[in-house]
């Protein structure tokens, strides 16, 4: 998967840290609207993803030295979270029994199921004497445990003991998801992240009850997991060049650059991750593309191209990837690709394994002898009928070896195998098409669900390219007017890391727009509100912070919309994605405070001689967002 049809790119995201404007925006939030340890009387819990249902009582429930949590050994796992995080913020050692009496965390499964909250869900009591978690299977106490801990104050997320009492407010909730599949996907092959940050990004997934992790684990640029039977992949292919800037741009490796940046996950790595995964009910599809974006597995074995002739590592140069799509007429290609998905299979006990099929450059299939004979003894038409002779070959692997291919819509074309699914990302027609075939469909569409876009305006991210706010995240609805739900699993966001080169990066890029989507996959349409959800991201921002992960506060940017007036002479407005901010901005490149003019609405004239216009967003006499600035010759010429 590569810079894909909206991706063309010009830029590369700056490495941000958690630097003072992020601490400070933590402080803001949490003086405006944490109270650590108490609970009102009919406060409204600010849980992500919304419940089904939900009703606050009066009171609260107090963790004293005498709770104790009750669990049966079936539910161990779960029990042992909930024990870990209390035992840390409170100084106590919890215990956890079988059964007792007074007050108590009850964990237990149903003995008969209920129906409404199916195999996922979970009711979740508190009074002010217990707390009582029920559900039909783990997964469902898991995601109860989930929804415990957000109604602890933020401050817990930080780990370390709060000498406050903690309270948990009277409530009853109901909640269950919309759909099976809740994922995201974290591209390593374009910069490699250890495994101690791919096991931190899923324990933020499970917080918010996303349960796939899509690992794209292979690409162009890099190979990442070790075959034992072709050990090339890492020695060679999950290395290239050093390059440092701005994906794209770089200098193609010279003869004999030395192989240093780069890594791979080996076979302990990957149990370990499985592991890890599977405590918090989170399934791990890897991926594998074939047969284009194959670069990476053409340097260590250059006999499956076409050419057949050794090539370099690709390095992120603006020449694109070159000779990077397997030879669909060699024999020898899905021997390997047999030997390959066979280690895959036994590796990760998932359903599905993901073989990519997407942004294959026939042209090399075009110039190939054994391809075009390929064609002609298989009575092939053209290359995309040669395209889907390949998928389907791979598909028989797949199923030979007990899994269910999924890949990038583009395996729709020439029709699939039984079982086998369709990542939706050019938009719904892939869905659609896959409905219309009685196959399911993963929605991850480029417009709603690319985690690499833009946040806020490019003069503040410094990326150019394509823009996808929170808010139009929060808009997206998964399931296309022309398709039965049924054939809709679910759906994911996607994190392509061409310009994301570091673990922080990777974080500040997925939330909070992984609050939107997660929200999405697993609560019911009708209850959305884009104030109320932008209020709880407010406060999930302090959980985030003492959690330690980065984020984006791009909803207190200033956004900025030019117009022309009748006489066709450029205005300019501003907005914001949150609404209760005031809006300062200035003519004379003067960076703007709460001191200087304040935005009260309408299009504002250029006035004469101003070089630029810079803009920053306040509230309570706090800044909020980023300085916007822009050169007034860049407005003038749209």
């Amino acid at each position: 998967m590569g810079i894909r049809l909206l991706l063309k790119k010009t830029g590369c995201p700056y490495t941000l840290k958690r630097d003072v404007m992020f601490k400070k925006i933590a402080a803001i939030v949490l003086f405006s609207i944490v109270t650590a340890g108490s609970v009102s009387a009919q406060q409204a819990p600010s849980l992500i993803p919304q419940p089904v249902q939900q009703v606050v009582g009066k009171g609260a429930f107090t963790i004293s030295k005498d709770v104790v949590i009750v669990a049966g050994t079936n539910l161990a796992t779960e029990a042992g979270f909930l024990k870990e995080l209390l035992d840390q913020v409170t100084g106590y050692k919890i215990p956890v029994k079988p059964s007792a009496t007074g007050k108590t965390i009850r964990l237990s499964l149903n003995t008969a199921s209920d129906k409404t909250i199916g195999n996922e869900g979970y009711k979740l009591t508190i009074n002010t004497n217990n707390i009582a978690i029920v559900a039909n299977t783990p997964a469902g106490i898991f995601y109860g445990v989930q929804s415990l801990l957000q109604l602890l104050p933020p401050e817990t997320e930080k780990r370390e003991r709060i000498k406050t009492a903690l309270q948990l407010p009277v409530i009853a909730v109901t909640d269950y998801p919309r759909f099976g599949w809740r994922g995201l996907m974290l591209d390593v092959s374009r910069h490699f992240f250890p495994l101690s940050f791919v096991k931190k990004y899923i324990d933020q997934m499970a917080k918010y009850k996303y349960n796939v992790f899509h690992w794209h684990l292979t690409d162009d640029p890099g190979w990442r997991v070790a075959i034992k039977s072709y050990p090339r992949l890492t020695e060679i292919a999950a290395w290239r060049p050093l390059r440092v800037g701005r994906w794209g741009s770089f200098p193609p490796p010279a003869k004999d650059e030395r192989n240093n940046d780069g890594g791979f996950y080996s076979a302990a790595e990957i149990a370990e991750a499985i592991r890890y995964a599977k405590e918090r009910h989170v399934t791990i599809v890897p991926e594998v593309d074939m047969p284009g974006h194959s670069a990476a597995i053409i340097t260590a074995y250059p006999e499956l191209s076409c050419s057949g002739k050794p090539r370099q590592m690709y390095s992120g140069s603006n020449d694109g990837a070159g000779e990077n799509v397997l030879c669909a007429g060699k024999e020898r290609t899905f021997e390997v690709l047999d030997t390959l998905i066979g280690d895959l299979a036994a590796m990760f006990p998932g359903e599905y394994i993901h073989i990519g099929g997407d942004e294959v450059d026939k042209s090399f299939w075009k110039r190939c002898e054994l391809c075009q004979k390929r064609m002609k003894e298989e009575g092939l038409k053209n290359e995309e009928e040669l395209q889907s002779y390949f998928i389907k070959r791979v598909t028989k692997l797949v199923n030979k070896h007990g899994k269910k291919v999924i890949g990038w819509d583009e395996i729709l074309e020439g029709g699939l195998a039984p079982g086998a699914a369709v990542m939706s990302w050019r938009g719904y027609e892939g869905a659609i098409a896959a409905a219309r075939a009685q196959h399911k469909a993963v929605m991850t569409p480029t417009s709603f669900c690319y985690l690499d876009y833009m946040q806020t305006d490019m003069h503040i991210e410094q990326t150019g390219g394509a823009y996808l706010t929170l808010t139009r995240t929060y808009e997206y609805e998964p399931v296309p007017a022309e398709v039965d739900e049924q054939y809709i699993l679910g759906g994911q966001g996607n994190l392509w890391t061409e310009f994301i080169s570091s673990p922080g990066r990777a974080e500040y890029m997925t939330w909070p727009r992984a609050f939107a989507l997660s929200e999405i996959y697993w609560s019911p349409k009708k209850m959305r509100s884009t104030a109320e959800f932008l209020s709880r991201v407010e406060k999930h921002f302090v959980r985030l912070y003492y959690a330690g992960v980065n984020y984006a506060p791009a909803v207190y940017d200033p956004q900025i919309h030019v117009k022309k007036d009748a006489a066709g002479k450029p205005t300019i407005s501003f907005t914001t994605e949150v609404k209760d901010l005031e809006i300062y901005y200035t003519f004379d490149g003067v960076i703007p405070d709460q001191y200087a003019t304040r935005y009260t609405g309408g299009p504002i004239m250029l006035p004469p001689g101003a070089s630029d216009v810079k803009a920053v967003t306040y509230r309570n006499g706090r800044q909020m967002g980023r300085v916007l600035s822009i050169n007034l010759n860049e407005i003038q010429g749209k």
